[in-house]
């Protein structure tokens, strides 16, 4: 007869191991995070947390989390930006900010914006940018360069075979890059907190 599950300290530290990893465990390494003997009590671990919906298994059935591991933040519907109209409160679903914002986990990273040469894109200093690597750019994305060995954040614009970096603030010229340009990633997501 299997073990009781303890769900709540079995969430938290796989939730520990993939804030740390950016993954969860692999069932040799949950064996052993969590104190398990064989792989066959892992194995039904594994399914009464997918089961209880705190784990799901992707395209190619490797585990990976739910809003339920990851600390998911409730959808209560929509608002309407233009002209208002009556709102009901319903929970739709929960949802984590790192599913809804990032489709490569090992190819994102966060940076924390310094400087106003993006502020009339909506990129102020002390936001924090979702970058994705090994994207192509293309007109008008928002880009990670090093430009001849210094990296900045500029709008992409490709004209003529020739690659030009926007500043979105008329303080600061287009960049030509001289000698050597290199992308580093696309933003994806700008995070901005107001309080």
């Amino acid at each position: 007869m299997p073990r009781p599950i303890d769900f709540p300290n079995v969430s938290e530290k796989l939730s520990g191991f993939y804030r740390s990893h950016s993954r969860l465990p692999s069932i040799a390494e949950m064996r052993d995070i969590l104190g398990y003997r064989s792989k066959g009590a892992t194995a039904y671990l594994v399914e009464r947390l997918i089961e209880k919906g705190i784990v799901k298994r992707d395209k190619t059935g490797r585990l990976i989390p739910t809003p339920a591991l990851t600390g998911g933040i409730r959808l209560l519907g929509s608002i309407r930006a233009g002209f208002p109209s009556p709102a009901e409160e319903e929970l739709l679903d929960t949802l984590s900010l790192d599913e809804f914002l990032i489709t490569k986990p090992q190819a994102t990273f966060l940076i924390k914006v310094v400087g106003d040469s993006m502020i009339d894109a909506g990129i102020y200093p002390g936001n924090l940018i979702l970058v994705e690597r090994g994207r192509t750019p293309v007109n008008g994305d928002v880009v990670v360069a090093q430009v001849d060995g210094e990296w900045t954040l500029k709008t992409y614009s490709k004209q003529g075979g020739k690659v030009i970096l926007r500043a979105a603030n008329k303080k600061y010229s287009d960049i030509h890059p001289k000698e050597e340009l290199v992308i580093g990633g696309v933003v994806v997501a700008n995070v901005r907190k107001y309080h």
